[in-house]
This record gives C-alpha cells, sequence and structure tokens, in this order.
C-alpha cells in the first residue's frame, strides 16, 4: 500500500445513550452547519433505516447510505468511506438507538472503522447527574475512542451551568444543545416523517444549525486515516442485462436503499420508476414494490384502477413481481389503517391486513436461496391474514429463530422483510427473473 493512496478526512461518529434522543436532528444540524461554511458532507446511518436518511440527504445535499457491520458487512463499510473521504471535508455517521445496544452495535461499529464518538446525553429533568452518566459511557469501554460527551435539550442558561458543574474532568465536554421545540422534526409511527413532508425542513435545517455555532460539537474534527480497502470480489455478473425493472416510488412507497437500485443496474438491469399513487399503468419485465406508508393512501391507491388491473395484467403473464412489507400490504385484498379505515387494494395476495399501534415484526433478518443468504431487516406495526401458506421463513439475527414468512403466488413473491441486496447479488438477481 503506498502512502498516497491513504485518504484524509474528519469523521464523527454521532451517538446517544437511547433512541429518541435527538441523534437526527443534531447530525442534519451539524451536517447543515458545515454544508453553510461552503463544506461538502458526507453522512451515513448505522443499521437499517429509510426515513433519517431522507432528512440527513436534505441537510447535507448527497446521498445517505447505511454502515453495518451484519447487513452491509465490514469490507463494504470500509469502502463506502473511503470514497467518502476523496471527495467530502467532514464524514458524519449518526448512531442507532443506544451506543452500545445490539450485536453488533454502534460502539463495535465505531471502534472496528476507528472513528472517534460523540455522545448525546438528553439533559432533561437533569442537571449534576448528568456528569455520572457521562462517567459510564466514557468508563463502560475504554478503549473506544471518545471525541467527548455533548449535553442535549438544555432548557436555558442556567441549566447549562449545572451540568458544566457536575462533569468530571476527565470527560471532554462538547457543549449544551439548546432545546430545539421550534425546529424539531416531526414524526409519526415509523419514525420521522418523510422529507418532502416537511414543507419548512430547509428552514429548519437552517435554524438548528445556526443554534449549533460556537459549540465545540460544531467545530470540525482532526482528519482520519482511511486506508484503500481490500480488492473488490468479482464483480457481479450480468444476471439481469436487459431486463427492464419498474420499481415504485412516490409518497406511499419510498423505502428504498440506493445501494439496492445501484446494484440492479449493475447486474444489467435497465430501472423506471412509476406511482401507484398517481400513474394509470405500467409495464416491464419486472416489478418491484418497496416498502413505503400505503396506509396513509388508502384512498388514492384504491381508487387507481388502472394500476391495479396493470398489476394483475403483469402477474398473469408470469412477470416476476417482487414486494416488500408496505409493498406487500398494497398487493392484498384490504388494508386498514390506525382510524379503522379499511380499503379495497390490488388483491393479488388473499386476505387482510391491519394496522396497529405497537410493533409487530422489528430486528435483522436474513433469507436462505438456493443462490445464496440475503440480508436485512424487519420493521412493520401492521398484521396480515391470509389463508396462502409460507415458502419459506427468514431467520433471526439475534437468536436464529424463524422470522417473516415469505409467500409466493406465481410470479409474484411478497415479505415483510426489507432486504439489501448487495448482501447476496445473485439472490438478488433472482428475485427479478423469470
Amino acid at each position: 500500500m503506498s502512502h498516497l493512496d491513504v485518504r484524509h478526512c474528519p469523521a464523527l461518529f454521532v451517538a446517544a445513550c437511547a433512541s429518541g434522543q435527538g441523534k437526527t436532528t443534531v447530525v442534519a444540524a451539524l451536517a447543515r452547519h458545515h454544508r453553510r461554511l461552503g463544506r461538502q458532507v458526507r453522512v451515513f446511518k448505522t443499521g437499517p433505516d429509510f426515513l433519517d436518511p431522507m432528512i440527513l440527504a436534505r441537510a447535507s445535499g448527497a446521498e445517505v447510505s447505511p454502515l453495518d457491520l451484519w447487513m452491509v458487512g465490514e469490507a463494504l463499510c470500509r469502502r463506502k468511506l473511503y470514497e467518502a473521504a476523496g471527495e467530502a471535508d467532514l464524514i458524519l455517521v449518526e448512531g442507532a438507538m443506544g451506543l452500545f445496544d445490539g450485536t453488533p452495535s454502534g460502539a463495535d461499529l465505531a471502534a472496528t472503522l476507528g472513528l472517534p464518538v460523540a455522545v448525546l446525553i438528553d439533559a432533561r429533568g437533569m442537571g449534576q447527574t448528568l456528569g455520572a452518566l457521562a462517567l459510564g459511557v466514557a468508563s463502560y469501554r475504554p478503549t473506544l475512542r471518545l471525541a467527548g460527551i455533548a449535553a442535549n435539550q438544555v432548557g436555558s442558561p442556567r441549566h447549562a451551568e449545572m451540568i458544566a458543574a457536575g462533569l468530571p474532568e476527565s470527560v471532554h465536554y462538547l457543549g449544551a444543545i439548546p432545546r430545539l421545540t421550534e425546529v424539531a422534526l416531526p414524526s409519526r409511527h415509523l419514525g420521522l416523517v418523510q422529507a418532502a413532508e416537511i414543507a419548512d425542513l430547509d428552514h429548519r435545517l437552517d435554524a438548528a444549525s445556526e443554534r449549533l455555532a460556537g459549540l465545540a460539537l460544531a467545530e470540525l474534527p482532526k482528519p482520519l486515516e482511511f486506508a484503500p480497502p481490500e480488492p473488490e470480489p468479482e464483480p457481479p455478473g450480468q444476471w439481469l442485462s436487459g431486463c427492464r425493472i419498474a420499481v415504485a416510488r412516490d409518497a406511499a412507497f419510498s423505502f428504498l436503499y440506493a445501494d439496492n437500485l445501484r446494484l440492479l443496474e449493475a447486474l444489467g438491469a435497465r430501472l423506471s420508476f412509476f406511482s401507484p399513487l398517481a400513474d394509470p399503468d405500467v409495464s416491464a419485465d419486472a416489478i418491484y414494490l418497496p416498502g413505503g406508508y400505503p396506509e396513509l393512501h388508502l384512498e388514492a391507491l384504491a381508487a387507481n384502477t388502472g394500476m391495479k388491473r396493470a398489476l394483475h395484467a403483469h402477474v398473469a403473464s408470469g412477470r416476476p413481481l417482487y414486494a416488500e412489507c408496505g409493498g406487500m400490504l398494497y398487493l392484498v385484498e384490504q388494508l386498514t389503517d390506525h382510524s379503522g379505515q379499511t380499503a379495497d387494494l390490488v388483491g393479488l395476495l388473499p386476505g387482510r391486513a391491519r394496522m396497529q399501534s405497537h410493533l409487530a415484526g422489528l430486528g435483522m433478518q436474513s433469507l436462505d436461496t438456493p443462490f445464496g443468504r440475503l440480508r436485512g431487516h424487519s420493521f412493520h406495526h401492521s398484521t396480515l391474514e391470509t389463508p396462502l401458506a409460507p415458502v419459506a421463513f427468514s431467520q433471526r439475527q439475534r437468536d436464529g429463530r424463524p422470522g417473516e414468512p415469505v409467500y409466493r403466488l406465481g410470479s409474484l413473491q411478497a415479505s415483510y422483510l426489507h432486504l439489501y441486496f448487495p448482501s447476496a447479488p445473485r439472490a438478488a438477481a433472482a428475485l427479478f427473473s423469470a
């Protein structure tokens, strides 16, 4: 390895003690702050997520993709960071849940990739006690490269003084982040509201970035060295050469990994995009219905009879249709939303689905196929009743037990799983092959 091959770029991993602690708002504010200073910022999100990256992409002006040691794999994570270091002035990585939660955890990811960690601690309802939490976080895993602790949701200058008074000298303090009530990002049952639905999002991001100015947290971190990654394995075969894949993409179906789309193109597919909400027809060799929020658009989806006829004709002709989570819900006979409203949808899958207030599926899962093991995750608030027998079950990463059922009916294949196609390119290609 030549020294000239090493790339240098400031980088920071932003974590917290739990979910809902304001990580996305702070990382988005940091990205917008540095972008307004004229810097090129690349942001990554730990683990599987579709909603936070939409916000972070708007804040940074660049695509946001996942980093995860299990789903994405260490080799591809290193390659992503190396490539980002070649084009960016700053790399930010948003953690998931609490810093030490999960296997692998955010701390595992940061330690493996050599990233310094800034930890946010929600200061609401406490003063000097925050110092005890900061000391615990700092000492829990001494080998972790800790950039420091920031107090989040600080209510007043007096509150900030109380927090500072209780911090041990051994913990580097990155400052007190004021409560950003007026710029808080709205959420719903699956997480944050989609970026495109927040009319004043850019105003909120600009305002949040201004509130961070002057804090140590907002200073440009020291550059890190990013060594060249291992050579890529053999490029994937052109298993989808000439295949025209129509991908649903609109307000109801937006849970898409850009990495998935790039892989399909690398496999030889030609992609086009359509809207089940608005388009009267769709025609392609294969169709991809990703997840999203069909339950928020029941009336429009039910009323688009042209699209429903086109999907029936597609499957009747034996052409592949692959549907994930919300895409699968669109294909059932009826879907009932949180308010109890029911709509007749496509009807390709027998059965009914119903939204509920609590989670029905969550966690990393894999799917064994004749062409390899695909990795991904499950995250849904709905249940499905169907007389159709599953052809397979995924496997839960945490305990190896059966996870989500996989349904196949003719050329249609559907599941609650959100799959990460680069984890098994040949298996991904088979989803769209006749």
